[in-house]
């Protein structure tokens, strides 16, 4: 591929920086990511540019854009490092893995409190069954006329009890 002229890769340089302030704003293309392709795609070059060349000797160097695509990618983790998260996907992905680490806490907890619960009401299902058991058996040993007595049944109260003075 032939050289291609000053003006015309002044031209291609000013349209990457464009590109590359607008991807930073997070004004993404629709299906597109902050990320190199994207850049290259909105400004109109290749993907390739931005990479490293290999001269027929074998020696590297640089490609005619890779100086913009390492100052687009110090500039993207500058802005990541501060928090600023310009690709909305990438900040949808972290909301949501948060959101699972929090739903997932929130499930452990109930679990604990679940099976807490299950003993509890296994403890208080022990303690009926005991209890009416014991009941039955009184209740039998009061129909075989054993030793039981019988309690009083409750007396009408008549008059005063105690002083009222």
């Amino acid at each position: 591929m032939g050289r291609i002229s000053e003006e015309t890769r002044s031209r291609k340089e000013d349209a990457i920086k464009a590109a590359i302030d607008r991807l930073l704003r997070g004004e993404l293309p629709t299906g597109g990511k902050c990320d190199l392709r994207t850049l290259a795609a909105e400004a109109g070059v290749t993907r390739t540019a931005f990479y490293p060349k290999k001269n027929r000797d074998g020696t590297i160097r640089p490609g005619p854009y890779q100086h913009l695509a390492e100052e687009f990618e110090r500039r993207l983790k500058l802005l990541q490092g501060a928090g600023t998260i310009a690709d909305p996907r990438a900040a949808q992905i972290q909301r949501l893995k948060d959101k699972n680490t929090h739903l997932e806490e929130r499930l452990e907890k109930q679990a604990a409190e679940l099976a807490e619960l299950k003993e509890f009401q296994q403890l208080a299902l022990s303690r009926i069954a005991a209890q009416h058991l014991e009941i039955e058996r009184l209740r039998a040993e009061k129909a075989a006329g054993d030793k039981v007595a019988a309690l009083p049944t409750r007396r009408a109260v008549t008059g005063t009890i105690g002083s009222c003075s």
